[in-house]
């Protein structure tokens, strides 16, 4: 089923990674012990950011990117039972 929601202006739709269940040393963590991924994957993107100028600067991400993000950044959302980040393209710290 296809996501049905497009994000205005910079912004891009984010589905986080899976939070890890198991520390590096083989404990097993509880989910209040589990740290709020800052990795995912784009799965929506706006139109793009007007310049002062009034010129329309395009994303330079793409639906499918693999990114890194800050840790508290962006708004979560659910849509249909699936949670979702919404952030600025300009939160994005890296795309892997």
């Amino acid at each position: 089923m296809a996501l049905k929601i497009q994000p205005l202006s910079d912004r891009v739709v984010i589905e986080a990674a899976p939070a890890e269940e198991v520390s590096s040393g083989g404990i097993i963590l509880p989910d209040t012990a589990q740290e709020k991924p800052q990795q995912g994957k784009v799965v929506a993107v706006g139109t793009g950011k007007v310049s002062d100028s009034g010129t329309l600067v395009k994303p330079t991400l793409k639906v499918g990117d693999s990114i890194l993000y800050g840790k508290y950044s962006g708004t979560e959302v659910t849509i249909n039972g699936s949670e979702y980040t919404i952030m600025r393209e300009s939160d994005v710290l890296a795309i892997l």
